[in-house]
């Protein structure tokens, strides 16, 4: 098989395809023929040495990614060769509350990831995919999809009639409007481009921002909202906090996720979140359960995740370059097979 591997963190060129013999799998394994993997901001700055010494290498990197069971070992039941499926981002998180030993196992990070034609997972981390959804759309769920859902659903508890500020366009952005609507909330969205707020429109936000013209957006989203937004999907990380405590309605919550706004401003606003009792909510993916609720949801209400570009495998260095570009709008994706 072929699989794309780091040496070392060396950037994008950095990315080898290198041969491999397909795995058999053991007792309690399904052999996974990978037909599509989608990429994550984490991808990224793996990719690019970002974790610095914590980064084991060799490495096959990204964690998102659903395929058909090719073959499975013994005593697994609850799949068979034919099933479509997806693969959970902690192998080792099943339920419960998240620890050090449920979070050891992350794909693309402390272990290989899903940018190969095969891969062994354990039967306990695979769940079925959506009979409506094609195999790249389900490539965008176990990270991306699942954070938001998490950020979102799990963690943040909207209801009906609750405002939702999200963030950008990204993959974790468009999945926490989208799951936002399906909970019957109002959603207002940033972005740095009118084009892209277009596009927010029809995906069903309901008052847009243009951060890059609009800098107190924050400000403009509490008084849009009334008293503030109940929830915040913060991804950009401490360069946006400011804005996002300025949205947030006394006792609502902020769901910290990224780090893409840089360091943090010289005036950061914590003392004003300790006097409005916000909650800042971090959020880590998620559990097997939680997914398996999460493509349940999905299932239900028909939804699509946003698809921005397909790339082939052998293509798969110019998605990262894609991805890097911020040009995206969705999810980059790589069709493995």
């Amino acid at each position: 098989m072929k699989c794309y591997e780091l040496q070392g963190p060396n950037g994008i060129d950095g990315l080898a395809l290198v041969d491999k013999p397909v795995p058999e799998p053991r007792e309690d394994e399904v052999l996974v023929r990978l037909k599509a993997a989608t990429l994550n901001y984490r991808d990224l700055l793996t990719v690019k040495g970002g974790y610095g010494s914590r980064q084991k290498f060799p490495l096959v990197p990204a964690s998102d990614g659903a395929g058909v069971v090719e073959r499975v070992g013994p005593d697994v039941r609850e799949f068979a060769a034919g099933d479509r499926v997806i693969g959970s981002f902690f192998e080792s998180w099943i339920g419960g509350e998240p620890s050090e030993a449920k979070m050891r196992r992350a794909l693309g990070g402390s272990v290989d990831g899903v940018l190969s034609e095969y891969r062994i997972f354990p039967e306990h981390a695979l769940v079925r995919t959506p009979e409506h959804l094609t195999d790249i759309e389900a490539a965008a769920l176990p990270c991306a999809g699942l954070t938001a859902w998490s950020a979102v659903v799990k963690l943040g508890g909207i209801r009906p009639g609750q405002t939702v500020l999200t963030q950008g366009t990204g993959g974790v952005s468009l999945f926490a409007l989208q799951f936002a609507k399906m909970c019957g909330a109002r959603i207002i969205a940033t972005s740095s481009s009118d084009a892209k707020i277009e596009r927010l429109k029809q995906l069903g936000a309901d008052f847009t921002l243009n951060y890059r013209a609009t800098p107190d957006w924050g400000k403009k989203a509490r008084e849009w909202s009334g008293h503030g937004v109940d929830l915040v999907v913060e991804v950009g990380g401490v360069g946006t906090l400011n804005e996002s405590i300025r949205a947030t309605r006394i006792g609502g919550t902020i769901a910290f996720i990224g780090v893409l706004a840089g360091p943090p401003p010289s005036d950061l606003r914590l003392p004003l979140m300790v006097m409005q009792q916000q909650r800042l909510q971090g959020v880590t993916v998620g559990s097997v359960e939680d997914l398996q609720a999460m493509v349940d949801g999905i299932a239900a209400s028909r939804m699509k995740p946003v698809i921005d570009r397909i790339f082939s495998f052998d293509q798969a260095k110019q998605a990262f370059a894609h991805m890097e570009s911020g040009a995206h709008f969705g999810k980059v994706a790589i069709e493995i097979g």
